[in-house]
């Protein structure tokens, strides 16, 4: 299988995307970074031909935090392309949106609490 992680070609992009991460992102960060939740997150990291807001390569779990821009017709259909093509190597996205991040972060974090615990019972 060729590799699908980090692909050398877009790591310029990754650290961009780092370096410039938006407030709800940021904010997200916060409660995922140095295994808070129990298990280890990474922030833009490279699956396949995209950028994963995070990643935790131990369940195999994408989280998005998605933007205004992810409302439209055309940016839905990219979605759904991408969450194909996570499913076929095995990966589970979840979503939350930026005004849940921004103003709800203690439902964000209760709802991750939630899954982490029912991945770990099952």
């Amino acid at each position: 299988m060729d590799k699908i992680f980090n692909k050398t070609e877009y790591k310029p992009r990754r650290q961009a995307l780092r370096n410039n991460m938006t407030e709800p992102e940021k904010k997200l960060w916060q409660i995922l970074r140095g295994k808070q939740m129990g298990v280890k997150f990474r922030r833009q990291h490279g699956i396949g031909y995209y950028i994963a807001d995070f990643y935790c390569p131990e369940l195999k779990l994408v989280i998005e935090v998605d933007g205004k821009s992810h409302e439209s017709a055309d940016a839905q259909s990219y979605d759904a392309i991408r969450h194909d093509f996570m499913v076929s190597v095995g990966i589970t996205t979840l979503r939350f949106t930026n005004d849940e991040v921004m103003n709800h972060l203690d439902g964000v974090h209760q709802h991750l609490t939630q899954y982490l615990n029912a991945r770990n019972q099952g």
